[in-house]
Order: C-alpha cells, then sequence, then structure tokens
C-alpha cells in the first residue's frame, strides 16, 4: 500500500514538472519576443552612460526584442535635461543591441548607442561620445491606435519598429 502512494506521489511530482517545463520549451523553440517595459525593467540599466555624464532611464517607456536565439535589442528613453540643447535634440533614447541590426536598411553593429527622432523625418544613431554614426528617414503611422513616448512593435513587412509617439524606424536581424 504505501509503495502504491509513494509510486503516485513520484508520478504526480515529474507530471508537475513536465508541465512547468513545457512552456519553458516553447518558449525556447519559438521565434522572436517583442519585450515589453515590465519585461526590459529587469535588463536595462537605471542610468546610462553618454557624452561624459550619467543620464537617468524612464524605464516605463522602453521595449525591446528577445531573439529566437537569446540576443536582445532594447531601447529606453532617457532623460536628457542635464544636456547641452544640441545634443539633447539628437540624444532622446538609449538603444543596446547584442547583434548587428539592419535599421533603415542601413548595418549597426552591436553595441549602445544614443538615438533620438529629430527634424526633417529623421533618425540619428550616435556612438556614447555623441559621435553621428548613421541616420536614416523615419515613417509616420497614422493609424497606430495607441502612441507612447518609445515602444517596439513587430513591423508587418517583418522585422520591427521602434516608435518614437507615431514616427518609427524600422529595423530586422
Amino acid at each position: 500500500m504505501q509503495k502504491n502512494a509513494i509510486l503516485k506521489i513520484a508520478a504526480a511530482g515529474m507530471m508537475a514538472v513536465a508541465i512547468m517545463t513545457a512552456p519553458l520549451a516553447v518558449l525556447a523553440q519559438g521565434g522572436d519576443t517583442v519585450l515589453k517595459p515590465a519585461d526590459t525593467q529587469k535588463l536595462l540599466p537605471a542610468s546610462v552612460f553618454y557624452r561624459a555624464q550619467s543620464a537617468t532611464t524612464q524605464l516605463r517607456n522602453s521595449g525591446g526584442v528577445k531573439f529566437a536565439d537569446g540576443y536582445l535589442v532594447l531601447a529606453t528613453m532617457v532623460d536628457t535635461s542635464g544636456y547641452s540643447s544640441d545634443v539633447a535634440s539628437k540624444y532622446q533614447a538609449y538603444l543596446i543591441t547584442e547583434v548587428p541590426i539592419k535599421i533603415g536598411g542601413q548595418s549597426l553593429g552591436a553595441g549602445a548607442y544614443g538615438v533620438g527622432f529629430v527634424a526633417d523625418n529623421k533618425f540619428v544613431i550616435t556612438d556614447v561620445g555623441a559621435h553621428d554614426v548613421l541616420t536614416v528617414a523615419t515613417g509616420d503611422d497614422a493609424g497606430l491606435k495607441r502612441p507612447t513616448p518609445l515602444q517596439i512593435i513587430a513591423d508587418p513587412a517583418g522585422g520591427y519598429r521602434l516608435y518614437s509617439g507615431r514616427r518609427y524606424v524600422s529595423f530586422s536581424r
């Protein structure tokens, strides 16, 4: 009788482990995942270095992508109040990519960058010394239902879109 009870408990334990690990297996086998602010808050720092200063991140305005192989692209708005107006005009967010990506059709290497949506429908990427790395054209999504200061959404054409309000730039791996 005791042997039968022990076997039942062991079987129940194995089933519980199987049920708990099944979602992890699906995630590992699945495709890329768009990360929401709640997901990125665990990954992004409270402040970042850029142009000889430290800027506080606005983690509530962040997003990212976790690729199927585990590599990440993360973005967060930053508080640029301590920066000169010429730096602050093109540095609105911090972008971290663990792998090379294509952004607006141009190649961008892995690294940490300052980024900003600027005049003339342009998106500027700078290195942490505030030197321009590349500039690409932005799109405008008038149909976006809930624009936020920063978000990442899957692009219907493939890849992803990094938004600032209704303005966006497309990127892919």
